[in-house]
């Protein structure tokens, strides 16, 4: 072979290529979307659904047939196989609204599949026979071989689509639409038709709680969050009674097996007594509570699913992306224009009928034909009776045809030989009122239309009571509903985290999913995730596990920058991000944390009391200034402060509360305290206050001086104050 290789034409014009795959792509797209993968506006049906259908009709004598017959049959008319023709019959067949199904057809809430085609029957239900089907305004077209023919779309006379749902993924675009309860769509219909406002929401066969706050008319950005029932009434035990949509008993125990190996969630074990109706026992643990394991099942198991539908449908061969009050109304609209058709139909008939039964009592009755002995020829003979009916074509709806006059001649001797007039007369009598009655129907179209729907509710809305209970419920977190079977610990090297046990102490029970609040002495604060083992440094201010409940507030006076001015706020968390760093000073380089301080509640932050000791004072001068937090309002973390002094500040002490049964020269300073600000023997002290240096009460002289007045102590405190440029 040469090793010179002649390059192709497409070669040199990728172009080409570029715009062959493009088409041939763009082709097969189109192809999914229309033919396969999204249900038609009109019968809410996918192309293999329909040719089922319509095949199921052929054969149907009113007995059960095979599901390979059918299948077989199907093929025909569908060129993708028989694997697919029997999947969809199987889902229609689970449905149960178009489909009587005879055997094992698999089980919706324990996911377990049909027996295969040849060991179970299937039938069309007498709804569908009711509502599908109408071969005389039906629009048919070639199937994909030519040979046979097949509906364009069914002429169906309800809003299938929404009752039984969709779900279909094309190129680009996937559908789900989701089912609804049969009763409330009839009704919805008719308050359509009556110019009402309506409202849909789904209902699934498989039960659960369904919350549609967020349904949005179904939607692409709808989103829906569907419960399992839970049933709590026997102590330490949850019985699963209803499951949510899109799941099976299986994979929603599978779920919870799952979370179990993960240490999400803790039970002692589970039963599946799953039969006619779901029935999932979950024995829980001696003392474990019943409602913090609810929690968990809803966050980390299928108990709880969100769902996004996206009501897509083919409309003048085209996907239009539309919400479920406009698939109803068209769906209504479809119906209305059906029965229309089907009136339309009936009256022409009607009409027929009644031509044919007068001229016929007419051709008897004067013995026209009497005219057949007579004539020489056949054409003698038509043209006699043509003429011989002359006076009685005012009374006709219509001209005599040639055909008519034929067909009068086709009367058998025995006919006319047993002819009754009184019968003859009832008859026609009756086809006039079925005639007027439909002329009624259409000129109430609206009105007919809704007594149609009516008379369905009446025959078959006993069989559908809505299974799916509407309510709304509170979102569970995963970090809320975590099972608290961790410890934080922390140890000198400044690492922190669950895995750390034996060099580490503990500092409070967590989660695998727990965020850990860190703050160190520098002001930064961060929140992070916890893990096994992560660093945090060796200088902290405060850490602790942050839960969803909590509401700290913070206490803190810092100086900004090495010699700025210091200042006091009151803060709260607020929003933040993981692992985010936030400057709780104003990043200055060289700012000092002095104080700082955790409290539950705004009340307690509000007793906080400190002694404020400056640099650098005459020695007759050399004394705390009183500082109180509850002057201070709570703001964001970001806030600057309110200013304590412009001057350099050498330390602070906090101001213990006066005890029961003293004066005021009761009121003494906390004790002081050896241990550095930011160690872990002062994170592990058992309070949430950074450590502080304080000093203890100097003890009383044996002769004191006389205190001063209250007005003279005011003065000096005012004194004293103004020349150390204090503010507040």
């Amino acid at each position: 072979m040469s090793k010179d290789i002649t390059p192709v034409y497409l070669q040199e014009n990728p172009s080409l290529i570029q715009k062959m795959f493009g088409d041939y792509y763009l082709e097969y797209a189109s192809y999914v979307i229309l033919e396969r993968a999204v249900p038609h506006i009109i019968d809410g049906l996918k192309p293999v659904q329909r040719r089922i259908l319509h095949s199921m009709e052929r054969m149907d004598d009113g007995r059960y047939n095979k599901v390979a017959n059918i299948v077989g049959d199907t093929m025909k008319y569908h060129p993708h196989g028989d694997a697919s023709i029997g999947s969809a019959l199987v889902t229609l067949g689970q449905k149960g609204l178009l489909i009587d199904p005879q055997g094992n057809w698999g089980n919706i809430l324990t996911g377990d599949s049909a027996a295969a085609p040849r060991y179970i029957e299937a039938r069309l239900s007498q709804f569908a026979k009711e509502v599908v089907y109408s071969p005389k305004v039906t629009e048919w077209k070639l199937s994909y071989d030519g040979r046979n023919k097949e509906p364009v779309a069914l002429p169906v006379k309800f809003p299938l689509l929404l009752a039984q749902g969709a779900l279909g993924i094309a190129v680009g675009m996937n559908c789900l639409i989701l089912p609804h309860n049969f009763n409330e769509l009839i009704e919805a219909a008719i308050h359509y038709l009556r110019g009402e406002e309506f409202e849909l929401y789904p209902d699934f066969a498989t039960g659960g709680l369904l919350d549609v706050s967020g349904y949005n008319d179904g939607t692409g950005n709808s989103r829906l969050r569907c419960r399992a029932k839970l049933d709590t009434s026997t102590k330490k035990l949850i019985r699963i009674t209803e499951i949510p949509y899109g799941t099976t008993t299986e994979s929603l125990i599978q779920s919870i097996e799952n979370a179990m190996e993960k240490g999400k969630l803790k039970v002692a074990k589970i039963e599946d007594n799953t039969a006619a109706t779901a029935d999932i026992l979950v024995h829980l643990q001696a003392g474990q509570d019943v409602e913090k394991t609810c929690n968990a099942l809803y966050a980390f198991t299928e108990c709880q699913v969100s769902i996004s539908p996206k009501a897509v449908v083919i409309v003048d061969k085209k996907p239009v992306f539309m919400g479920v009050s406009e698939i109803l109304k068209i769906n209504v609209d479809n119906t209305k224009d059906t029965l229309r058709r089907e009136l339309e139909v009936q009256l022409a008939e009607l009409q027929e009928g009644w031509m044919q039964a007068s001229l016929e009592k007419i051709f008897i009755e004067n013995r026209i034909y009497k005219v057949l002995e007579e004539s020489e020829s056949w054409e003698q003979s038509l043209t006699e009776i043509e003429e011989r009916l002359q006076p009685f074509v005012q009374d006709f709806i219509r001209p005599i045809t040639r055909d008519d006059i034929i067909r009068l001649t086709e009367i058998r001797i025995k006919k006319i030989a047993k002819y009754e007039i009184h019968e003859a007369e009832e008859h026609i009598r009756g086809l006039e009122e079925e005639i007027d009655q439909c002329r009624k129907n259409l000129a109430q179209l609206t009105k007919y239309t809704i007594r149609w729907f009516e008379k369905l509710q009446k025959k078959y809305g006993d069989n559908w009571p809505r299974r799916t209970e509407l309510t709304t419920f509170d979102t569970v977190t995963r970090a809320v509903a975590a099972v608290e079977n961790e410890t934080l610990y922390i140890d000198e090297e400044g690492f922190a985290g669950y895995g750390i046990k034996k060099e580490g102490e503990p500092i409070d029970k967590c989660s695998t999913m727990s965020d850990i609040l860190v703050i160190d002495n520098q002001g930064v604060l961060t929140v992070r995730r916890v893990q096994e083992k992560f660093y945090v440094g060796k200088k902290l201010l405060h850490i602790s596990v942050l839960r969803p409940t909590d509401d700290w507030v913070f206490n803190m006076i810092y100086r900004d920058g090495k010699e700025g001015i210091t200042y006091a706020k009151r803060f709260k968390l607020g929003g933040f991000t993981r692992d985010k760093e936030y400057h709780l000073t104003q990043g200055t380089k060289g700012s000092r944390v002095f104080f700082f301080t955790v409290h539950k509640t705004e009340e307690e932050s509000s007793t906080m009391q400190v002694n404020v000791y400056l640099k650098n004072q005459l020695r007759r001068l050399r004394r705390p200034i009183p500082f109180d937090f509850g002057k201070l309002r709570v703001k964001g973390r970001g806030v600057l402060g309110n200013i304590v002094t412009k001057n350099q500040v050498e330390r602070i002490s906090r101001i213990m509360p006066t005890a029961a049964g003293e004066g005021e020269e009761g009121a003494a300073e906390m004790a002081s305290t050896e241990t550095p600000v930011g160690t872990l023997s002062a994170l592990l002290d058992g309070s949430t206050e950074a450590p502080v240096v304080t000093e203890a009460t100097p003890a009383p002289a044996e002769t004191p001086a006389p205190a001063p007045a209250v007005d003279e102590q005011q003065s000096l405190d005012d004194s004293i104050h103004e020349q150390m440029g204090f503010e507040f």
